[in-house]
């Protein structure tokens, strides 16, 4: 499964999620505001698009709106006050992908 993770900048969650998840799922991760953001073709690669807050999922829907309606848009509510590959980072992503994907796997 390609799972694309989003964030703000793709600097701390994004980027840690991409890192830990990438033995579970084909992985990328991109960044709404960043240099370089989120394109099309990043949007059309994913099977499963992770977005860190729910306003992210509203800011795709306005910039994708073709895309976004058919594609499955997950938010993980992690706030952003953590830095790359903190443990409570990696703690708190593990828990929520877990609940995300649980009832899939069973």
């Amino acid at each position: 499964m390609n799972v694309l993770f989003i964030c703000n900048q793709n600097k701390n969650r994004s980027k840690t999620a991409e890192k830990i998840f990438k033995d579970r799922f084909n992985t990328k991760s991109a960044g709404l505001y960043s240099a370089k953001p989120v394109t099309d073709k990043q949007i059309s690669w994913a099977d499963a698009i992770i977005v860190m807050e729910e306003a992210q999922r509203s800011e795709i829907a306005e910039r994708f709106p073709k895309q976004y309606m058919l594609k499955r848009i997950l938010s993980l509510d992690v706030a952003d006050v953590y830095h790359y590959n903190q443990p409570e980072l990696i703690e708190i992503l593990n828990s929520k992908i877990d609940e995300l994907f649980e009832p899939l796997i069973k």
